[in-house]
């Protein structure tokens, strides 16, 4: 297994640019939690922090597609600093905000610019992956390698941030991110040798900017399965909170949460290691499937050490789904547009998570944990759906 996984790393620049990535994309995880911390701490007002953070994670998922348009056209060098460099900024001035207690408009207007800029460092680590590699088997590995960087990252991220945040002081765990965030961007932006070069639009005669099409008919149902997931996902951790607070053990949520991404993880690491026979649509086909049936089971659950069992066979599905629908836009997409059409794949995921969540809050509230599950399922049927509709290619790329 680890022979497949040493034979892309060995390719000059690899193993640079996806360490380089991994410390850059650690922001992803840390600013949400650590600004919901901060606000907490200044504060005292959950509320008010939930909004803040809210706002940031909303104003990210609407930039995403531009700043990916503008990565493709201008390249990573030229976009990648000016945008870590003001969300860097952003961010610093939202934490002197929240401790001056500015008024409440700046602090939002600091946290949507922090959206807005703060880069999609793991799209960019994709794009050189597509670059460097030829072979889509090679490429399919290294999207592998990089889901498994996410768990790592959304597993590593938060426990850093409130570690720092309660053992020293809220503002260490968001300057934690910064410096991450602001080091770790400014370093793979620097390594020009593995860059994708820009492809600026070209103007015609009639004055319209000419380049190549978006492959809308596969982009389209890919964002809606992404949407769906990210509603599935954000739906599944709002009601195992609310299981594990049921059980009185609300302590427990994170192990519980954890196995969920362990068995994402391992899930990934298998998927980059097999030599595939089907093409990424039959797997994102399956991968929805199994991943639906997978939370089936979670309501009638009633016991905690079950539950951490079943969500960990549950998040075998999650990492080969999302393998497989960016595998798909690296197949589909033409190189020049491909940055921006993995950043529909990333928003559709950012932006499903809230709704997931509220949905299932209210479920919560009305009737208990175990129904809500049921909302997960649902946004999983929507991620069936969708897959299905994915146009049919040859054989050899289904």
């Amino acid at each position: 297994m680890l022979t497949t996984y040493r034979r892309i790393l060995a390719v000059p620049g690899a193993l640079l640019f996806s360490a380089t990535g991994l410390v850059g994309r650690l922001p992803i995880s840390m600013q949400g939690l650590g600004i919901v911390l901060l606000v907490v701490n200044v504060t005292g007002s959950y509320a008010y922090a939930g909004a803040v953070a809210g706002a940031t994670t909303v104003a990210n998922a609407a930039a995403t597609i531009f700043q990916g348009r503008a990565l493709d056209r201008l390249g990573q060098f030229r976009v990648l600093p000016a945008l870590i460099l003001t969300w860097g900024a952003a961010l610093a001035l939202l934490i002197a905000a929240v401790h001056g207690e500015w008024p409440r408009w700046s602090v939002f207007a600091l946290a949507i610019v922090a959206g807005l800029m703060l880069p999609p460092v793991g799209t960019c680590v994709r794009a050189r992956w597509s670059y460097v590699l030829d072979e889509p088997r090679e490429v399919q590995t290294a999207y592998a390698l990089e889901s498994v960087v996410d768990e790592a990252v959304f597993i590593t991220g938060p426990i850093l941030v409130t570690a720092l945040a309660t053992a020293w002081d809220p503002v260490a765990g968001l300057a934690a991110a910064i410096l991450a965030g602001v080091s770790g961007t400014l370093f793979l932006a620097s390594q020009r040798a593995t860059e994708p070069p820009g492809h600026p639009r070209v103007s015609t005669a009639d004055g319209k900017t000419a380049g190549p099409r978006m492959p809308w008919r596969t982009v389209a149902p890919l964002a809606v399965v992404a949407l769906a997931l990210g509603s599935l996902f954000g739906s599944a951790e709002v009601t195992t909170v609310a299981f594990a607070e049921e059980h009185g053990v609300p302590g427990v949520t994170g192990v519980l949460l954890a196995f969920w991404a362990l068995g994402s993880l391992l899930a990934g690491v298998i998927t980059g290691a097999i030599h595939w026979t089907k093409g990424p649509s039959t797997r994102l086909k399956v991968g929805t499937i199994a991943l639906t049936l997978g939370m089936a089971p979670l309501g009638f659950i009633d016991t905690v050490w079950v539950m951490a069992a079943a969500l960990f066979l549950a998040g075998f599905a999650i990492a080969p789904s999302l393998i497989a629908t960016l595998s798909l836009v690296e197949q589909r997409v033409p190189a020049a547009r491909l940055t921006e059409g993995m950043a529909f794949i990333h928003t559709g995921l950012a932006a499903g998570l809230a709704p997931g969540a509220a949905i299932s809050g209210l479920v919560v509230d009305a009737a208990g944990a175990s129904p809500a599950y049921l909302v997960s399922v649902g946004a999983g049927l929507v991620a069936v759906v969708a897959a299905q509709t994915l146009p049919r290619v040859h054989p050899s790329v289904s």
